[in-house]
């Protein structure tokens, strides 16, 4: 199955409201931290229901917004979110990864939340992003779907389409082969998941507390920051 195809049938599910709503807990950290100023062009890779742009024209005050995504139906309803909200600066496309459809340096900031790792072609991925930023432009890379994450390793299991699960230092060592410096790595905690107490374990998903404190509050999401020379 493709991506579009996989992503398209979340899309008609309803599932992407639901990823925004799971996702939301670290990503309002890694949006919080993104040097952007007012005026700012920001490009969302793998945008899913285009809440990262909504958020940053919200509290960032953004220029222009662009969303890709490579399902049609996740791009159709994140223009239909984003319309609803107001934001008239905020376009959404459909597109892939390996061939980002911007010209060199016309881009200040790009952003992914939990999408890198669908990438077909990761190392192509990052070569386009460094394309299109503009000198001393940021690359915010979120994954909780990475090596050191054991809990996250079954996920492949559950989803038709190829995943790329790299450690920390693979991380690193991609952007810097791509002409990206690292500015930051580090795990944002999610805090916002209520964890039971110990009496209440074994529950349907998980074993022992310990293992759900180390899944949200030890490795919760992986990010990289990378800046263009």
């Amino acid at each position: 199955m493709s991506v579009s195809d996989e992503f398209d049938a979340w899309a008609a599910d309803g599932r992407d409201k639901g990823m925004e709503e799971r996702h939301w807990h670290t990503a309002k950290h890694v949006l919080s931290r993104m040097p952007v100023e007012a005026g700012d062009t920001v490009l969302d890779l793998g945008t899913g229901s285009g809440y990262p742009l909504r958020a940053l024209a919200d509290t960032k005050d953004i220029g222009r917004g662009y969303g890709l995504d490579g399902a049609p139906e996740m791009a159709r309803n994140a223009r239909e979110y984003t319309r609803e909200a107001g934001h008239e600066n905020i376009g959404f496309v459909v597109g892939d990864f390996g061939s980002l459809p911007f010209e060199e340096n016309s881009i200040d900031h790009v952003v992914t939340m939990e999408a890198f790792y669908y990438s077909s072609d990761p190392h192509e991925t990052l070569r386009e992003v460094a394309r299109v930023l503009r000198p001393g432009g940021t690359f915010h890379c979120a994954v909780n779907y990475y090596e050191e994450n054991v809990h996250s390793h079954e996920w492949q299991e559950n989803i038709a389409i190829d995943m790329t699960r790299w450690d920390a230092s693979e991380y690193r060592a991609a952007f810097r082969a791509a002409g990206l410096a690292v500015a930051e790595q580090d795990s944002i905690p999610d805090r916002d998941v209520e964890i039971p107490p110990e009496s209440a374990f074994p529950t349907d998903e998980w074993e022992t507390r310990e293992a759900m404190v180390e899944r949200y509050r030890t490795y919760g999401t992986l990010l990289t920051v990378g800046v263009a020379p």
